[in-house]
């Protein structure tokens, strides 16, 4: 058997373990797709926590293309395959090599990269060609530096001219970054007939309750400050002020998980707090014509995970300098503000996630080119702040007023006409 140059790129200095959280999400872009679709995976072995989440994802109609692994062998992978039973058999396929695969939906490469910056090149423009229009390529390379700087270098390279996503799993061993490429663009419509996509920046602590990386980090470095103090001063109580700090802390980025609504026309809030204001207005920066703008105000209580109000195609990303006004206040309007402007099939949408007085932070997640379902997290505003949706205003009417509480992602503030 001749292993494909994404397999000898992948496996140049050895093994790297890929537990079931990287492996859940490598395989994020087929587990979201809800229409019927054909997916293929490079480099599949029989007890690969990758096979497992691909064949997990898999829905009635979906099919699956197995390349092995380097050390697999291609009778080992389809007698795993039978054991699964007559359902996973059915839409499973083992084939020898990658030049027997046909083209898919959705591309996983099932090791880490750990080649050089050229085999790691070479692998990936060899798998470019199995990718149909639209399609992308979930890959991984190692975190640390050192042993795989090549492959990171230009798997770097690459999420520069065609990334669409990327995601940091520190809970991995070693700890790996997930790269999802598209070399074709795809179809802004196809938007609406996805799930929202797995976020290993979202850390659970319950089945609905996860806080954002974000605020494991800040409570990571709180309690840091706790025990520095112990030690500088063992004989004082000013420890216990970061030490019990690190709670609160912690759940200013909680993010629960939200029931979105399945009404095609709905337009839901992009995060939690009160709306300020409902207005008809021109901004030129958008295009022409009248938007509909939803404000909402973030108090430093309210979750602060953004969410997106339809789903659609990141198509632009900019951000505004400005001030730093009371998210409350008019002169609100000149704050720092980024921009996230989303190609709809009921037109243009965009979110403006605005500082506060607080607020000098902006999280946004969502490169251009990606896909955002209706409710799907892409970014957060750390403490109190404000954010805006725009909406075509002869297209969308506005569901709220002000005054109103709204929960990002549950509730609809507008509706599509």
């Amino acid at each position: 058997m001749t292993q494909s140059p994404a397999v000898r790129a992948a496996g140049r200095s050895g093994p790297v373990r890929i537990g079931e959280r990287a492996a859940r999400t490598l395989v994020t872009e087929l587990a979201r797709m809800n229409d019927p679709k054909a997916a293929l995976l490079v480099g599949a072995a029989p007890e690969s926590a990758v096979l497992a989440a691909a064949i997990d994802a898999l829905l009635p109609g979906d099919t699956l293309t197995l390349v092995p692994a380097g050390a697999t062998g291609p009778g080992a992978l389809r007698e795993h395959v039978t054991a699964q039973g007559r359902w996973v058999a059915d839409r499973v396929r083992v084939v020898d090599t990658l030049a027997e695969a046909e083209p898919a939906a959705v591309v996983i490469v099932g090791e880490p990269f750990t080649g050089t910056a050229d085999e790691t090149r070479s692998a990936v423009e060899g798998l470019a060609k199995h990718l149909t229009d639209g399609a992308v390529l979930s890959v991984a390379t190692t975190a640390t530096p050192g042993r795989t700087a090549g492959a990171a270098t230009e798997l770097d390279r690459q999420g520069a001219l065609y990334g669409v996503g990327a995601d940091l799993v520190l809970r991995n061993t070693p700890p790996l970054r997930v790269y999802r490429l598209r070399f074709t663009p795809a179809d802004a419509a196809s938007a609406a007939r996805l799930a929202p996509a797995h976020r290993p920046s979202s850390v659970p602590l319950t089945r609905g309750m996860h806080i954002d990386s974000n605020g494991v980090a800040a409570a990571g470095i709180t309690l840091g400050l706790a025990a520095l103090a112990r030690l500088a001063r063992p004989k004082s109580k000013l420890w216990l002020l970061p030490a019990v700090a690190a709670a609160p802390v912690a759940a200013f980025f909680r993010d629960p998980e939200r029931d979105v609504p399945e009404d095609p026309s709905a337009v839901v809030a992009a995060a939690d707090g009160q709306v300020l204001s409902v207005q008809r207005l021109h901004d030129e920066r958008f295009g022409e014509g009248e938007w509909l703008r939803i404000a909402v105000f973030l108090s430093v209580l309210d979750v602060h995970v953004n969410r997106a109000p339809v789903a659609g195609k990141v198509i632009d990303y900019f951000v505004a300098d400005g001030g730093f006004a009371n998210a409350m206040k008019p002169a609100a309007e000149h704050n720092v503000a980024a921009y996230t402007v989303l190609d709809t099939a009921h037109g243009t949408v965009v979110v403006a996630q605005r500082t506060g007085l607080i607020a000098r932070r902006i999280v946004q997640r969502a490169p251009i080119g990606a896909l955002l379902a209706r409710g799907e997290r892409f970014g957060l505003i750390r403490f109190g702040s404000r954010t805006d949706v725009y909406l075509p205003a002869d297209a969308a009417e506005p569901l709220v007023g002000p005054g109103d509480k709204v929960v990002g992602g549950s509730t609809v503030i507008a509706r599509w006409r």
